[in-house]
């Protein structure tokens, strides 16, 4: 039960990431360029952890994008606790592009 709950919320959360833009990169979504690195999702605790990074360490958008990630899981899960855990290990490349088509771009 709580496996297949788990599957069918992360599903949902990856398609609300879907809608959420890099402000200074605003023709890919968070999710597909990479920058989510993980959802650890404790359901009997009702608790989501979202493990992500920044298209640089100096992001000076930072804030407003844990912001924007933040709210885009709590439209999903409104009464659970979410916390962002930011990233840089292992340093981003677009190798952890999702879309293998816009992967050939930036490599």
């Amino acid at each position: 039960m709580w496996k297949n709950l788990n599957n069918e919320l992360e599903e949902k959360i990856i398609e609300k990431l879907k809608t959420v833009y890099d402000p200074e990169f605003p023709l890919v979504d968070m999710y597909t360029l990479g920058l989510i690195y993980g959802i650890d999702l404790k359901v009997k605790i009702k608790k989501c952890d979202i493990t992500m990074t920044f298209t640089t360490p100096t992001c000076p958008m930072a804030d407003l994008i844990m912001n924007l990630v933040k709210n885009a899981v709590l439209d999903i899960i409104p009464d659970w606790e979410v916390d962002i855990i930011v990233s840089f290990e292992p340093m981003r490349d677009p190798s952890m592009i999702k879309d293998s088509d816009l992967q050939k771009m930036f490599l």
